[in-house]
């Protein structure tokens, strides 16, 4: 897994961000990718790392360059006090902390895929930084307000832990910490496909993610400032009739929940300029669960003019 990439970090006033980026030169990542493609940005999902991409890493690693960082509050990044508006784990902040990433490297302009949280940060990215952006690929989600709205009964069965994560400190970090393997697994293990996609050894990765004091405290705050602070933005973002710009493609598995209860480029069409997309035969792990497909939707994507 990842046998052309090499690990980063880089220090920011409130956080370290670590993951693992393709090996190039010195000087930035600018000019590796092939047919003039720029670089590519990972964001991973919940409750998981950039790990997430092991499936299919080193196969776009040999079309173009790509950084695959840990979101703050996850895997190996730090975990800072979200505060009481939880205002540190605003998405706005997130897609701050890839921008010094990418800076960090010398890189000005690149793409971004973006799966489950990782597509809030990529489309929150776009929405707010379009001169960095080229285009953005979504997987399996749609915008944040649209979920609280139509929230039914099967939405909240579903994604109970955006109701649970989202409740006052500390009764879910106890919980959590008191058990990770069984959040990791409960999570995960409901969904479509069950664990079988996943090795032990990545399981086994999350687990430990999340082991340990304040270890929990970050994905609970990413949560927290979703319901909060992200919905505030997204709600001043449409009434100033403000579009995401750059390119937004989207796909999702016709087997999960998103794609039972929305129709996704309906609701992204809502927020954004330009969007295109299709559903995948699978639930909601795109990259696990269907990584050829998940890898030829990425490939048709970048092939694209931006």
């Amino acid at each position: 897994m990842f046998d052309s990439y090499d690990p980063f970090e880089v220090a920011l006033p409130d956080v370290v961000i670590r993951g693992r980026r393709t090996r190039g030169p010195a000087d930035g990542l600018g000019g590796v990718g092939i047919q003039g493609s720029l670089p590519l940005v990972l964001l991973h999902g919940h409750p998981q790392t950039h790990l997430m991409w092991h499936r299919i890493a080193d196969d776009l690693a040999r079309d173009v360059a790509v950084v695959a960082p840990d979101l703050r509050g996850y895997g190996a990044s730090s975990r800072p006090a979200g505060g009481p508006d939880h205002a540190a784990y605003a998405k706005r902040v997130m897609a701050g902390d890839v921008l010094a990433v990418m800076d960090a490297l010398g890189v000005e302009r690149f793409g971004v895929v973006g799966h489950d949280r990782g597509g809030r940060v990529a489309a929150r990215l776009a929405a707010d930084h379009p001169e960095r952006v080229s285009a953005v690929l979504l997987l399996d989600i749609v915008p944040t307000e649209a979920m609280y709205v139509a929230t039914s009964r099967e939405l909240a069965e579903s994604y109970w832990h955006w109701f649970f994560l989202t409740q006052p400190a500390p009764m879910p970090e106890r919980l959590i910490e008191g058990d990770p393997r069984a959040y990791v697994q409960g999570v995960i293990g409901s969904r479509y496909a069950g664990l079988e996609p996943f090795p032990t050894v990545i399981l086994d990765h999350y687990v430990d993610a999340l082991t340990g004091p304040d270890a929990a405290r970050g994905i609970c705050e990413d949560y927290r400032a979703a319901a909060t602070i992200d919905v505030s933005h997204d709600a001043a973002d449409r009434a100033a009739r403000r579009l995401i710009e750059p390119k937004l493609h989207v796909i999702w598995g016709e087997h999960g929940p998103v794609g039972r209860l929305f129709d996704p480029l309906a609701e992204w069409q809502q927020v954004a300029r330009t969007v295109t997309g299709a559903a995948l035969d699978c639930g909601h792990y795109l990259a696990e669960e269907r990584p050829n497909e998940t890898l030829a939707a990425i490939r048709r994507w970048m092939s694209q003019p931006n």
